[in-house]
């Protein structure tokens, strides 16, 4: 399991409308920089949506999204857990899916509207 080290809200170089910046320690206790870049849920859980950064803080070339089960604690900080089955990894994929092609509809309406 991913553990949640690190949660600022930053300027980064990733995205100025990002939600932040997460460390991730990973199960051979590397540790990976990655932008938030949605917390959404689906049923009665909630998901984060991540983007792994190379070193200069920008998104590495091989990068692909990664997503958590997030899990919040009233006097904790929240957690993050491996999806291990395979149904629940594809509706929490398949709903952030959902998530980019509504902002990228909202984009589009919104460049039409520039244009007029």
């Amino acid at each position: 399991m991913a553990n949640f080290n690190e949660l600022m809200e930053s300027e980064d170089q990733f995205d100025e409308d990002s939600y932040g910046i997460i460390t991730l320690t990973l199960d051979d206790d590397s540790e990976l920089d990655c932008a938030i870049l949605s917390i959404y849920p689906v049923g009665d859980k909630q998901y984060i949506a991540l983007m792994p950064l190379d070193e200069e803080g920008d998104v590495s070339e091989e990068a692909e999204v990664l997503i958590y089960r997030f899990v919040e604690h009233e006097d904790a900080d929240p957690d993050l857990e491996n999806i291990d089955d395979d149904d629940e990894y594809e509706a929490a994929a398949d709903a952030f899916d959902e998530l980019l092609d509504a902002e990228e509809f909202d984009e589009d309406f919104e460049d039409e509207d520039e244009k007029k």
